[in-house]
Order: C-alpha cells, then structure tokens, then sequence
C-alpha cells in the first residue's frame, strides 16, 4: 500500500481545502510531520483512516457531524479524497460524512447524507472509472485489498507509541486484548465456550441416565411387591457416582426373593399335575379313540371322491406342461412384434419424406439420394455469396432512405422547437401559477379533515349510545324473565329432592332381599316393607331435574353480565359522543364532508399540476438539447450518405457481372435450400427402414428356432400355449393341493392306530370330559399361583436386565463427563493440570507475541548497539493471574533478563518502537502479506539522546530499502535538522493550514 495525494476540505481543524503530496515526501524515504499541539498533525491520519474505513481510529470515534471542521464556512461541504496504489491498483476514495448545509430555496439548513465514491484509474489510458458509490461495496473491496480491519490498521500503519509503551508495562490481560483484537482469536475463545457448553450437556445426560435408572428401580419394586419391594427413597440421588451399584444391588435381592416364592408354587403345582395326570391320561385316550374313529371315515369318503377327479387332474397338468415350454418362445415372440413395430414406423416415416421428392426419386436407394444431396448443396454454397450482396445493397438503399427521413424531421423539429422556445416564459409562470393554488387547497383540506374525524368519532359514538340504551331496556326485560325462570326451577327441583326424603324408606325396601341383611337394622327378614306411592320420586328423576336450575341460574349470570357490557359501554359512548342530538351531530358532519369534498377536489389537481410543471421543464430542457442534437445530426448525415452511395454502387457493379442474375435470387436460394434439406431428411429415412427391415428379418428366424427348441410346430402354437404367469401358479397350485391331499390320504387309511380304532366300539367322551374338569379347576388355581411367581420372575429378570444395561450405557456417560470437564478445565486454565493457568486464546496468543518479539529483536539490536534483546516469556505468574504473555529485556552489558517495567523514558521509547514494526511486520504477514510501503510513527523521539536518536533514525532509514517511506510525527525540535523533507501543519484563529518544505539537513 502506497499514499500519493489527500485532500483534505473543512475537516477537522482544516477550514479550507488542502492538499498533501504523499509522493513528493516519500521521494525522500524519511519525511518529518511536525506542527504546534493542537495543530491537526494526528488529524491529517484521521483523514486518511477515514478514507479508508468510514470512521477515524480509537477514542476519537464520535458522530459523523464531529469530522466536520468548526471552522469551515457554511457551504462548504466536509470532504476527504485520498489517491493511493493497493494491491497494484490505482484507487481514487471520495467520503462526505452526514452534514448540515444551508437549504437551496428559503432558509435555514437541510441535511446532505454521507456519500461515499470509489474509483480506479486505467493503466493505459490514465482516465479515471467509477467503481462504486455504496458505502458497503466500497468498504467490502478495500478491506478485501487491504487485508486488514481499522484497529489493526491503526496499529500496523499509524504507529501508536504511545500505546506500545503502555504494552510493554502493561499486564497479561490487558496484553491479550490488545493481541486479540489484531490477531482475531475469536475462533480458538469460541473453542472453549464450546467446550464449557459441551460439558454442560454431558452432565444432563448423565444426570437424565441416572433418573432413567432410578426409574427402572422404582419399577424393580412395583415388580417384586409386598414384602420382598421397599421404598427406593434410599438409593443415592441422581448424579451420585454409587446409584448404579446400589440399583444393581437392590435388584440381586428382590429377584433372589421371588425365586424362593417361585420354588415354592411350583412345588404346588407338582402336587396338583400328579392328580390331574391320571383323570387326563383316562380322557386322552377317550378323546383320541374318538378322533381316530372320526378321521377314519372322513379319509375313507375324501379318497373315493378324489378318485372322480382324476381326468381333471391329467388335463391340468398337460396345459401347464405346454405352456412353461411356450415359456421360453415368449422373449423371440417379445422381439419379433418390437422388430415388427419398428419397422412399420421406420417405413411410415420413409414415405412421409420422400413424399416431396420428384417421382424419378420415390424409390431411389439411400446411396443415390446422398449423392443428390452432396449435389444440391454444392450449388447453394455458389448462391448464397450473390444473395449475401444482393440483401447489403438493399439494406444501402434503405439506409439511404432512413437518412433522408431523419434529414426531414430534424428540420421540422427545429421549425417547432424555435416556436416552443418563444412561449416558455408564459407558459412556465402559468403552471407555477396552478401548482401554488392547488398545494394551499391541500393544506385547507388536511385542516378540516383533522376536524371532520373528530365529527365522525363524535357521530358514530351517539350512534353507539342510543343503540346501547335500546340494548339496555332490552337486557333489564330479560333479566327480570331469567330471575323468575332460574327461581321456578329451583322451587321445583327443591320439591323433588323433599318428596323423595319423605319416600327414603320406600326405595330402601326396593333395595331388601329374603334371607339378607337389612342395610338400615341388620335384619333378615322382611315382615312388612314399606311401598312406594303413586307420587314416588326415585334418585334418576331427581338427578334429571337437577340441570334445569343449573341452565336457569347461568342464563341469569350471562344475562347480568351483558347488562353490565351494556352499560358501561353506554357510559363511554355518552362520554364520547357528549349530550348533543345524533341529527345534530349528522348535519355537522355533512357540512363538513362538503367542505373537505370541496377542498379535495381543488387540491387532487396538486399531483398533476406538480407533473405538468415538472414535465414542462424536463420537456423545455430536452428540447433545447434536442435542438442541438438535431444540428450535430444533420452535419453527420452529410459524410455517412456520400460513403453510403458509393458503397451502393461497388455492389451494384459487383451484381452486375454476376453469371445468375439477381432476378428471383432469393426465391432461388430458398428452394434450393428446401430441396436439399428434403433430399437429407429422405436420405435418413431410407436408411433407417433399410435398417429395421434386416433387424425384422433377423427377428423371425430366431422365434422360429425358438419354437422349434421348445416341441412346437410353430410359433402360433407357442403362442396359443401361452399362459399368464398368475395362472400357471394358480394350475400349479391345484395340482399341488391334489397330490397332497391324496398323499395325506393315503397315510391316513394305512396308518395301523387309526385301523384299529375303526374296528373298536365308539369310544364315549362326554364321560371323561366331566372327571376331568374337576381335576382341571384345581390345576387351574394352582397354576395360577405358579405362573404369578413366574411371571414376577421374569419381570424382574428383565427389570434386572434393564437396569443393568443403563448402568452400562451410563458408565462411558459418566467417563465421557470426566473427559469433557478436564479438557473444558484445561482449556479454559482453571483445571491443576493447566501449571501455567493458561487459556487456549492467550496460548495462541503467546505463540504470535514470541514470533513478534523474535521479529522486534532484530531492530532493537541496532537501535540499542547490540545491547538489548526482547524475549518472550511463559514463565508462570504470581497469584492468580494469567500467564504466557510476559515480555523480559536481556541486557547483554549485565547478562540477565529485565522485566520491561525497569525500562527507563528512552529505553521503553526504542523498545517499543521495535516492538511497533516487529508487530506491524506480523500483523502484515497474518492479514494476507500486503506491502505496506507507507508508515507513520507518532511521538514518543523526546526521550531519546543524541546517540541513540542517530541509532533509531537509521533503523528508520533502513525501512526505505525497496522504495518504502516513513512519516516521523513528533514535536522534537532536533529532528527538523535531522530530516529534510518535511510537512509543517501551521494554527490559526480562522483554522489550520499545511506547508511543504525541505529543512537542510545538519552536517
């Protein structure tokens, strides 16, 4: 980056415009900016920051209205326009900040907003182009070149020494902000957020794994019942380390207690199975000599009716044998009718485009129609450069003929204009005239429409208050008919419930059975209960009166409730609209609706006016540069018709010699055009027919070869013998059932068991079924007790299971927990292993400091005569505080290490200046490598001596190695004889000024 020009205007101390010629000062490497205090010098740097990024550096950022110099007359506008090379572009940055200015028309002050131009000056022709006039685009390209936002520009650039010599005393912390800001760790302070927010999120999960189990526990209990469950109440809360193994604990036991019940029900149930055993042996073998009987004669029945269906079966199975066979013709048969399909397209296709050939040419071979076509559009390439020429010369002649149309226009639009021109004056005042009348009517109408809604408000709330005392009068009819409704309903609900106490005897003895007790005396018998009379009132018939007085007293609420909207609202219309009559308040809103009608329909002509004035300018304006337009026209006509003519009549020659003629040229090109493209898609045609002919050919013997393979004579009998597949599965399946039945029968009636219990008595069931359902119900009861145990067996084994899985998944929860909190620890510094306490941000930031302090050692080492050398240092603090971003100084007079605090005034100075362009060199590197060929290094010379100012000053020199410059900012009287080049920024009352000059340099 390189400075050429600022200029400054009414900014700052600076009343006036001025300019600074960056290139004249740098063409000395080494320049002086020098002044009295309050002079401007560190303003001149405002400005070109401010150029740059919109805003000026640190604690001098204010409103925008603060850049503009107290100083400046009123129309001058604030303005900074730095020229400058970046990235090998010559850019050119214009900002105006927000202003107040005098308004043009009338007084006092309008205000300008800030504007912002961008633009880049061309390498070859040295003319300025405009980029861009958006502060955003603006801001985005210059960052983008630059490398670098405002604070670390303002650090790399602007030398701040003072700034650097609070660095060097300053502690870790303030340190870090500092490095932060220039560095940008925002990445690596967002790692151990995420890493704090990542511990946070594993200590839910295992806190929710732990109630998850603590769940499964209460669960164990419910499982176990009484005695062997107890209250979980004294596992360890969730988050302790121990709940897992107490869980685990608590379910070895229940389980080991209901095994024991368990063992003790089977046993039972052992008991109960012997007894039953020998009733079911008796009954199982009743039951199973009945069922072999009876299968006995149904297999006999089934094999005689199978044995009608035989012919059936032999017809199925020789249609499904033929058509599997056909089964392997149908893809030659698939293939056959495609080629088929195809061919017929193929040939449709044929006739189609030979239908516009001549009849020499409809059956014509492929060949002989691509040498027609090769043929025609030879002759078409000889016409089509003749037609070419024949089409320019008629462009020409209407060329020539537009010209002479446009020469007739411009000289009755000059005729007009002339005419135009001489109304204007009267023209112009009438319609200021009409927009003058037009905006006071609509100032009228803004006035009464502010009086006419407040008429509207008053009318519509007298309209609301006479609706609401009808509405009124209404509710207090209906409430007085909800409050006698709501009290007849109760009164006949009440007389209900009386009757039915006065009958409470009755309905008990409704309720009494011979032989059980009475529930009033105990009694078992019932001598003489009481009877219900004709009257009774059961609890149904007064539980269904009950709803009436229910939806009678709510009616009457929700009718009071509606009085009382009523009311109040009657009360605020009343309060809004006043006491006055609503036709009054009508007939005054009509007056008013005239009189804004009135004043609208004078005032709606305000836009039109306002246009027709607006128009009438522009159209005066365009006019007069018509006018003039149309006077440059008319002496470019003149060259571009004699050039015209002569072109015309070089073709009109060249036509002339042309063997064809041009006569029908056109006509001709077009048809020869049409025919080849004929002859071309014929061609394509005959091919592809040709084609699919020998592809249907080679179709047809491979699905008569396919028939033949698979037995049949032809391949219309494979395709007749052709079956869907879901009907083959249905044949296969019949076929299937079939033979399986026949097969099933067949072991029926040889099976010896089912033999000999056909030739038994008929066995008797019902005999054995009535013993053995007394043996079953006391299994049954048994059992029952069993399969209880079982089952809360089970449950707790899966329970148990369960719980032993959570606590598996919760153990790498819980490792997991441990491992994220002692990174998180050690990220952020406060975990013991972290020795230094350092954060992962300052550790980063150490590594960028001690690369700064390796970069800053190499000039100190000349500022100092090899005597210092800036090290950095991790070395752990006292106390609580951060470590890794200590800076020491090694005296090689003494060999030790100094902290930078001992420094004194010119030691700190050189120091941190060394410190300064070391950083500036990082800081460069990190935001992209950009060249800084201009810097500026502000105070802090005062506290050198002689020696160490030359030692200091030719470091400086030296950054002019590879056409680099450097701006010194100081009030040190010695450096003006030291440094010839020179910018001298003088104060006065009326505002500052600056002024170039070269002071002799001392010997």
């Amino acid at each position: 980056m390189r400075l050429h020009h600022l200029t400054v205007t009414a900014f700052g101390p600076f009343a006036t415009t001025h300019h600074i010629d960056f290139d004249q000062l740098a063409s000395h490497g080494l320049y002086l900016l020098h002044g009295p205090t309050g002079a401007g010098k560190t303003s001149l740097l405002d400005a070109v920051c401010y150029a740059l990024y919109g805003s000026v550096p640190g604690a001098r950022q204010s409103s925008s209205v603060s850049l503009r110099s107290d100083h400046a007359d009123s129309a001058t506008r604030t303005e900074v326009v730095l020229d400058l090379t970046l990235g090998g572009r010559r850019l050119e940055i214009t900002r105006r900040p927000e202003q107040e200015r005098p308004k043009k028309r009338g007084a006092g002050t309008t205000r300008d907003k800030a504007a912002t131009l961008l633009r880049e000056r061309h390498p070859t022709t040295h003319g300025w182009q405009s980029l861009s006039n958006s502060h955003q685009e603006t801001g985005e390209e210059l960052t983008r070149l630059l490398g670098m936002n405002r604070d670390q520009f303002c650090q790399v650039v602007l030398l701040p020494q003072g700034d650097f010599a609070r660095f060097l005393r300053a502690p870790a912390e303030d340190r870090a902000k500092l490095l932060g800001r220039l560095f940008d760790t925002r990445r690596f302070g967002a790692a151990e957020t995420h890493l704090a927010e990542q511990r946070a999120t594993a200590a839910e999960r295992v806190r929710t794994a732990d109630e998850r189990l603590l769940a499964t526990a209460h669960r164990i209990d419910q499982a176990a019942g009484p005695p062997a469950g107890r209250d979980t109440a004294g596992h360890p809360a969730p988050g302790d380390p121990h709940l897992a193994e107490s869980i685990l604990v608590h379910a070895a036991h229940a389980r080991c207690t209901a095994r024991e019940r368990r063992d003790i029900a089977a046993l039972a149930l052992r008991t109960a199975e012997t007894a039953h055993a020998d009733t079911q042996t008796h009954h199982a073998d009743t039951q199973e000599l009945a069922r072999l009987q009876t299968r006995h004669a149904e297999a006999r029945a089934r094999a005689d009716l199978l044995d009608a269906q035989r012919p059936e079966r032999d017809a199925t199975r020789t249609r499904l044998t033929r058509a599997r066979a056909a089964d392997t013709v149908t893809p030659a048969l698939a293939l056959r009718h495609a080629a088929e399909a195809e061919h017929r397209a193929a040939a449709a296709a044929e006739r189609h485009a030979r239908a516009p050939l001549p009849a020499e040419l409809a059956e014509a071979p492929a060949a002989h129609l691509a040498d027609r076509e090769r043929a025609a559009g030879q002759r078409l390439g000889a016409l089509a450069a003749a037609h070419r020429a024949e089409q320019r010369a008629r462009h020409l002649t209407a060329e020539l003929a537009r010209l002479d149309t446009e020469a007739v226009a411009d000289e009755e639009l000059q005729r007009a204009a002339a005419r135009n021109l001489d109304r204007w004056p009267t023209t112009h005042e009438a319609l200021r005239q009409r927009l003058h009348h037009a905006q006071q009517a609509l100032t009228q109408a803004a006035q009464i429409a502010q009086h006419l809604d407040t008429a509207q408000r008053r009318l519509a709330a007298a309209g609301r208050r006479d609706d609401l005392a009808r509405d009124i009068h209404t509710a207090d009819r209906d409430l007085l008919a909800a409050r006698e409704q709501a009290a007849d309903a109760y009164a006949h609900w009440l007389d209900l419930k009386e009757r039915r106490l006065h009958q409470q005897a009755a309905e008990l003895a409704l309720g009494l059975t011979p032989g059980h007790p009475c529930a009033v005396c105990g009694a078992t018998e019932h001598p003489r209960p009481a009877r219900p009379t004709a009257d009774h009132v059961d609890p149904g018939t007064e539980d269904a009166a009950l709803p009436a007085p229910q939806e009678a007293e709510r009616r009457r609420a929700d009718t009071e409730q509606r009085l009382a909207a009523a009311r109040a609202a009657h009360t605020a219309a009343t309060a809004e609209a006043g006491d006055d009559p609503r036709d009054d308040l009508a007939a005054a809103v009509h007056e008013l609706r005239t009189a804004h009608g009135t004043a609208q329909a004078r005032a709606a002509d305000e836009p039109a006016a306002r246009r027709a004035l607006d128009d009438a300018e522009r159209g005066h304006a365009d006019l007069v540069a018509r006018t003039q337009e149309a006077q440059r026209r008319a002496a470019a006509r003149a060259s571009r018709r004699d050039a015209l003519d002569a072109e015309r009549a070089a073709l009109h020659a060249d036509l002339d010699h042309t063997p064809d003629g041009t006569p029908g040229l056109a006509e001709r090109v077009a048809a020869l055009t049409r025919h080849t493209e004929e002859l071309a898609a014929a061609t394509a045609a005959a091919r592809t027919a040709e084609e699919t002919a020998q592809r249907l050919k080679q179709a047809d013997d491979r699905l008569a070869d396919a028939a033949y393979r698979a037995g049949f004579g032809t391949p219309q009998a494979a395709a007749d013998a052709t079956l869907p597949p879901d009907e083959q599965q249905r044949l296969q399946k019949r076929l299937d059932a079939w033979h399986a039945e026949e097969t099933g029968l067949a072991a029926t009636l040889a099976d010896p068991r089912i033999t000999a219990a056909a030739a038994q008595p008929p066995a008797d069931p019902a005999a054995a079924q009535t013993g053995l359902d007394t043996a079953t119900r006391r299994l049954r009861a048994a059992s029952a007790a069993d399969t209880a145990a079982r089952a809360r067996c089970a449950d707790l084994d899966t329970l148990s299971a369960q719980a032993a899985a959570e606590a598996a998944r919760l153990a790498p929860l819980r490792t997991h927990l441990t491992r994220v909190t002692r990174l998180a620890g050690l990220v952020a510094g406060t975990s013991p292993e972290n020795d230094y306490r350092m954060r992962l941000e300052t550790y980063v930031l150490a590594a960028r400091l001690e690369q700064v302090a390796a970069v800053a050692t190499t000039r100190l080492h000349r500022m100092s005569a090899g005597r210092y050398t800036l090290v950095h240092t991790d070395a752990r603090a006292a106390g609580r505080a951060r470590s890794g971003l200590g800076l020491h100084v090694v005296d090689a007079w003494t060999g030790r290490a100094r902290d930078t605090a001992t420094l004194s005034g010119g030691e700190s100075f050189f120091v941190s200046l060394a410190l300064a362009l070391g950083l500036a060199d990082v800081v460069a590197q990190e935001a992209g490598g950009q060249r800084l060929d201009t810097l500026f290094i502000d105070e802090g010379f005062g506290s050198l001596d002689e020696q160490s100012l030359d030692e200091v000053l030719d470091v400086l020199d030296a950054l002019r190695e590879h056409d680099r410059s450097v701006a010194i900012v100081s009030h040190v009287p010695d450096l003006r004889a030291r440094i010839p080049a020179q910018l001298e920024v003088l104060k006065t009352r009326h505002g500052s000024t600056v002024r170039h000059h070269t002071a002799p340099r001392s010997p």
